[in-house]
């Protein structure tokens, strides 16, 4: 197993999204040993205000100390006002290998439920099963773009290999949790030729699938009818879910209503 950089302390935990299917949420770890390469936008925002200078210091997650602290004087304040808590949207709850970044998730989580507040999770590291011991309420996500190793090792060169992140969504979805997928960022056939069906078959047993495009990659936009392309791919995933009752959401911008008119 691998430890944290470091631990710092913060002022906050909580606070309201912006992000389209978020209400809260909460950054326990700052940076990411996962590396993603789409790029990733929490990188490039930390860069942008100086928090982290270069791609090699994100990969040295340091986790928050004060943490519990934190959640123990915000919840009886926002408690009212909170209908859900995502884990995480500028860092990974379960980074991959990183025992004390999960377990401090799972305390964090714990208390959460405690107040009667659901939580939401999105990881590319593997979720641990006793989180079906936890409020039935939950909801527990991993991103999958691929089913290619070799693609993801490219793009997401430290995170959990496909299989495993599936395999343990699998099992607490066995365990009767509200499970999840996110299959965003997905790539245009110019940066890997893959079936998008064959995707939607191996997370079919989920209760809600996430579908969106990528941005900021200029490989996207070389690609001829990039946008048609990610029409088609969001009715594929609309289609297949509502055949199967999945529920489903498509992010803002990834259907294009002049590509759809063209």
């Amino acid at each position: 197993m691998k430890k944290v950089a470091g631990y710092i302390k913060r002022k906050s935990m909580l606070y309201k999204t912006g992000v389209e299917y978020g209400d809260y949420t909460m950054n326990h770890v700052l940076g990411c040993s996962h590396g993603c390469k789409y790029p990733c936008y929490a990188f490039a925002l930390k860069k942008r205000f100086g928090q982290i200078p270069t791609y090699e210091q994100w990969l040295q997650p340091y986790l928050v100390s004060n943490t519990l602290d934190l959640l123990d004087c915000e919840i009886p304040r926002l408690r009212d006002k909170i209908e859900s808590v995502e884990l995480c949207f500028t860092t990974d709850p379960f980074m991959y290998e990183y025992d004390d970044i999960a377990e401090m998730s799972k305390a964090a989580i714990r208390r959460l439920n405690a107040a009667g507040i659901r939580c939401s999770v999105l990881t590319k590291g593997i979720l641990p099963i006793d989180l079906a011991e936890y409020a039935p309420e939950n909801e527990y996500g991993i991103t999958l773009i691929t089913l290619d190793e070799a693609y993801r090792e490219k793009m997401e060169p430290y995170a959990a290999p496909c299989a495993d992140r599936l395999a343990a969504l699998r099992a607490l979805h066995n365990r009767g949790c509200n499970t999840w997928v996110s299959i965003e960022p997905y790539p245009t056939p110019n940066m890997i030729e893959q079936d998008l069906h064959e995707i939607l078959e191996a997370v079919s047993f989920t209760d809600k699938i996430i579908f969106g495009m990528l941005h900021y990659n200029k490989v996207v936009s070389a690609y001829p009818d990039h946008k048609r392309f990610y029409n088609e791919c969001a009715e594929e995933v609309i289609q297949f879910c509502e055949q199967r009752g999945i529920a489903y959401h498509i992010k803002k911008g990834t259907i294009t209503e002049e590509a759809a008119h063209d």
